[in-house]
């Protein structure tokens, strides 16, 4: 299996499947001399943990973060940054009923077409329990970037949008309620709809979206390795994705041009962003925002028709523990993606200085 690795200058590659023994990671490329705060990668992992509310999966897992390499007397010596989270909470016979048959929409089928093989205990490396991996690289990175601010948040549950612009928004809400909005009336609407839900046994998608802030200007390449690019398939990279805008994205293309232009200030800035803080596949020192669209998580408490490995239609119904909206838990992944691919565009780019 390829594909393992992200980045180039700051590279993750990461291992383990959902009911393995453990998952980890090596973080290659961080410079020397960063000084890692613990207790902060241990916070955005606890973020992203099962069981830490009533609208997500319940499968109690700490999520503990052992760090095995990379890191003398607290700061990083520029090695392989080499860590491992042991997984605790394993309930592999909740996945028997499905040794035999595919379950629909997920990696199932499309794993044994291309291996001839596959784990079916929890979707194996295909789980999203893959991504506390990229929490953890993005925490590290997070620390390289500490000039730089990361806020990620629910602003859509299903067709609940918020529809306020980020800057009317106040992020320290965000961790103040379990959906992870930043506006506390719009997070209980979503809490209902989501245990409404759940309730039926079924499951709803979402948006989240994210903001950058204090990013320095001429981060990204004009052509293949453009900035958004890089932001893109590093948000289509985490589970149940199915969509990424940047800056006035896909509501841009209803717009005539002397609206959507960004006009300069004196001092460089621009008087609007609709650009997201891009431009040319640049950045251009302007905040970036972007929203990521998460489809309803694919295992429902519903009977459905499928088929076995031998093509016969059969009957199942998810079992076990799982969330009926990813988006609350999604909130730290995107962060840590976005971390992941500043952190290496930053080392990539020479002029540069945070």
């Amino acid at each position: 299996m390829a594909g393992n690795t992200f980045g180039q200058a700051f590279r993750l590659t990461t291992f383990g499947e959902s009911h393995g023994i453990a998952i980890g990671g090596i973080i290659d490329g961080c410079p020397a001399g960063i000084e890692i705060d613990f207790a902060a990668v241990q916070r955005d992992l606890d973020r992203r943990k099962p069981g830490q509310s009533k609208i997500v999966t319940q499968r109690k897992e700490s999520d503990t973060v052992e760090f095995l390499s990379g890191i003398f007397e607290g700061k990083t010596t520029g090695t392989p940054i080499g860590f491992q989270i042991v997984n605790e909470n394993q309930k592999s016979k909740d996945y028997s009923h499905i040794a035999d048959s595919f379950r629909p929409s997920h990696a199932d089928k499309t794993y044994t077409d291309k291996y001839g093989t596959r784990d079916y205990r929890g979707g194996g490396r295909s789980s999203a329990r893959e991504t506390a991996c990229r929490v953890v690289a993005g925490a590290v990175a997070k620390q390289m970037l500490s000039a730089l601010q990361f806020n990620a948040f629910t602003s859509s549950v299903g067709d609940l949008k918020m529809n306020k612009p980020y800057k009317e928004l106040d992020f320290a809400e965000i961790e103040n309620n379990a959906v992870r909005c930043a506006d506390s009336a719009f997070a209980k609407a979503c809490e209902e709809k989501i245990m409404e839900v759940r309730k039926a046994g079924d499951t709803i998608g979402g948006v989240v979206s994210c903001v950058i802030q204090n990013v320095p200007a001429s981060l990204g390449e004009p052509v293949f390795d453009k900035l958004h690019a890089d932001l893109g398939k590093a948000m289509l990279s985490i589970n149940a994705v199915k969509g990424f805008e940047y800056g006035s994205g896909f509501a841009g293309s209803e717009m005539l041009g002397s609206e959507h232009n960004d006009l300069y200030n004196a001092d460089g800035s621009t008087k609007t962003n609709h650009s997201g803080g891009i431009q040319g596949g640049i950045s251009n020192g302007m905040d970036i925002y972007f929203n990521v669209a998460f489809k309803p998580v694919a295992t429902i408490m519903q009977s459905q028709p499928t088929i076995d490995k031998e093509g016969n239609a059969t009957e199942m119904q998810g079992k076990g523990r799982h969330d009926p909206c990813v988006v609350p838990r999604a909130v730290p992944i995107v962060e840590a993606m976005a971390a992941l691919v500043i952190a290496d565009h930053f080392l990539r780019n020479k002029t540069s200085r945070i």
